[in-house]
């Protein structure tokens, strides 16, 4: 017979506790698309395929398709006459019961084995490495104005890796057994969180969508998640791909929404168990209020982890290598039109470099092709995600244009006849607490302050309290003294800390992702700690001989 141990440990689906070796998963190969490749054939494919193309997107509740009668579109950024997805919004009767339908499946779900949820996301990975790559890149391509570049390490690379690492992570994570002294024995079951989980993912990166619903669904939970509008098409490939490698319909329930309506609503649940946020600070704010105010009516603590962006630097020391510095901070401000959570919009460079610098950086900026990245693969960044972040990059080139502390030395003219361009932006200030210095953008502009470069200390001071932000900071510096003065100066202000590299690019296993302060929850995607975010951990202890007698020995 089975032990107890081994019962609650799985062990009929083939569990065993002695030790094993880890799961062997690799990062995901990053494809070349070169010229006559076969995967530049095959995206070249998918993108004619779904040119001028819509895709219609239902809410998704219980496995079945939902209508209703707020319809919206999400929009190309680069061609904004192109309807990339027609989709509906769901009321709050619908979110009610996508949690309902997803309760009703969270126990049998709970209580598969690991393995067998891990397999999924496993089989999930394999078909975005396969089959599904060219048309899941093509969707990031047209419906978020990715470069082929920016879709195959974000919708390919990172969400594989997601899978790939976040199931590894899950297996292994039972074999973490606390000690057993005769006569009992101990065993840690890895229970999901008691109720639903809430995944709020933004448009920035498909990967994220993914990974918000996905982990949480690993570990055991049920989820409802609704995506970003801008991010629409790609986010239901993925939903389609998990369902394709044998998710439950019930585990995920998939249903966009109005943000305000399905935040009230997911908060009113007595059964809130957690929320896995990515966005803006103000609208995690208003979550984490929300759930503060209504704490008396849930059944347990909700967990709320959070990814909010950041004011992430480039702090350039006179000792720095020129060319890293400006290639790095070209792809770093600029790729993805500066949208990434972790794009430096902020550099502080010694004066005996700037004029150097600054003659290197006018030069490379002006080779940066902005365009339409589906026609033209020459394409370096297109245009800014939608009409809203248009205006509000607009307003932050109108306040360099307006302010004596402020001059625009490259780019700064925009256009949104066609799509929402916003040219590579490069601004020099004489005030380094201007609000350019200190509040996040998300667009194509970097701010440059010119320090004296004997008062590089004062500076790395004001950078860590200059903003309240802490997510991503690079360091280029060859003195090894002045890279470690800079990490201890430095050490809260930046989750993700590079050294003579650019402020972007965390790979899943390697750099684990998230920063603290108002940046987030720091709960660090790609990371073997994540997945706990995710678990409730019961500690079970079994005796095996009975006791005979409660008196103690000092009593006799």
């Amino acid at each position: 017979m089975l032990s107890l141990r081994r019962l609650l440990l799985k062990g009929h689906s083939g569990f065993r506790l002695q030790h094993t070796a880890p799961v062997a998963v690799k990062n995901e190969p990053i494809l070349d698309f070169k010229r006559g490749s076969s995967e530049r054939q095959a995206l070249e494919k998918a993108l004619n395929d779904l040119k001028g193309q819509t895709l219609e997107v239902p809410c998704v509740v219980g496995g079945e398709p939902v209508w209703t009668n707020e319809i919206r579109y999400q929009l190309c950024p680069f061609n904004h006459s192109h309807k990339v997805a027609k989709f509906c919004y769901a009321d709050k009767d619908l979110i009610n019961k996508a949690i309902n339908v997803a309760l009703s499946a969270h126990r049998e779900w709970d209580l598969k084995p690991v393995e067998d949820r891990a397999q999924i996301f496993f089989k999930a990975a394999d078909l975005i490495s396969g089959s599904r790559r060219a048309e899941l890149l093509a969707r990031t391509m047209i419906g978020q104005g990715k470069t082929i570049i920016q879709a195959e390490i974000d919708a390919a690379a990172e969400l594989i890796d997601f899978f790939r690492f976040n199931a590894k992570h899950a297996v292994e994570l039972q074999y973490q057994q606390p000690i057993s002294e005769p006569p009992s024995t101990n065993t840690t079951l890895y229970r999901s969180l008691e109720g639903f989980v809430a995944a709020i993912s933004p448009f920035n990166f498909t990967a994220i969508g993914g990974n918000l619903a996905g982990a949480p669904a690993l570990m055991g939970n049920v989820v409802v998640w609704k995506p970003s509008d801008t991010a629409m098409a790609a986010s239901h490939t993925v939903y389609e791909i998990l369902l394709e490698a044998g998710l439950p319909p019930n585990v995920i329930q998939f249903v966009p929404s109005d943000g305000p309506l399905f935040g009230e609503t997911v908060t009113e649940s007595e059964h809130l168990a957690g929320i896995n946020f990515t966005g803006s600070v103000p609208t995690f704010r208003q979550l984490w209020k929300q759930v503060a105010e209504k704490l008396d009516k849930y059944r347990t603590f909700p967990r709320l982890s959070g990814e909010c962006g950041g004011k992430n630097f480039h702090f350039v020391h006179k000792s720095a290598d020129i060319g890293s510095v400006v290639n790095g901070t070209i792809r770093s401000a600029f790729e993805y039109g500066g949208q990434k959570c972790s794009a430096c919009s902020r550099m502080y460079v010694p004066d005996s470099l700037w004029p150097e610098i600054k003659k290197n950086l006018l030069e490379e900026q002006k080779k940066i092709k902005l365009g339409n990245p589906v026609d033209d693969f020459e394409t370096f960044f297109s245009a800014v995600i939608d009409n809203k972040s248009f205006a509000r990059v607009k307003k932050w080139i109108e306040h360099a244009q307006s302010s004596p502390n402020l001059t625009i030395i490259a780019g700064g003219k925009c256009e949104d006849k066609i799509g929402y361009y916003v040219e590579p932006t490069v601004i020099e200030t004489k005030d380094p607490q201007d609000p350019i210095m200190k509040e996040e953008i998300f667009g194509p502009i970097i701010t440059v302050y010119v320090y004296p470069e004997n008062k590089y200390q004062e500076i790395l001071h004001l950078i860590d309290t200059s903003t309240p932000f802490g997510l991503t900071g690079a360091v280029f510096a060859q003195d090894k003294n002045v890279i470690a003065e800079a990490y201890k100066v430095l050490r809260h202000s930046a989750g993700n800390f590079y050294i003579n590299d650019k402020s972007t690019g965390s790979v899943v296993g390697q750099q684990p992702f998230g920063g603290a302060r108002i940046s987030g929850t720091n709960d660090k995607a790609g990371g073997p700690h994540y997945i706990l975010r995710w678990t409730s951990p019961q500690s079970v202890k079994e005796t095996h001989v009975p006791l005979t007698k409660w008196r103690y020995p000092y009593m006799e």
